[in-house]
């Protein structure tokens, strides 16, 4: 299965928020987050089903950490495992995580 069906077919906890069959992202940084997962993924750097599992073990730490529903943000959630995923392949760490995600922050829209 390539990435691309793997994310089209995510169920579960991990399910990406959707309207109408469309993708849902809040904020421009939510959008940069997940194409650079899934690019990542595509260029081998890690499985799809490897960043699937720790964006289930990141939701779920969530959850027992008892935290108000109304903090709950899915791509939060999703840049944790992404960060997790990085530093433990050794692909990027601390400070380089950190410069990364500022970037993709700071990035204007188009």
């Amino acid at each position: 299965m390539s990435v691309e069906d793997a994310v089209a077919y995510m169920t579960g906890t991990a399910a990406l928020p959707r309207l109408n069959g469309e993708l849902v992202f809040d904020a421009p940084w939510e959008s940069r987050a997940f194409g650079l997962a899934v690019g990542l993924s595509q260029a081998g750097s890690f499985t799809w089903d490897e960043f699937r599992e720790r964006l289930i073990v990141e939701i779920a730490a969530w959850e027992a950490a008892g935290h108000p529903a109304e903090e709950w943000s899915y791509y939060e959630r999703w840049l944790a495992a992404l960060e997790s995923i990085l530093e433990a392949k050794g692909i990027a760490g601390g400070e380089e995580i950190d410069a990364l995600m500022d970037a993709i922050a700071a990035t204007p829209e188009h």
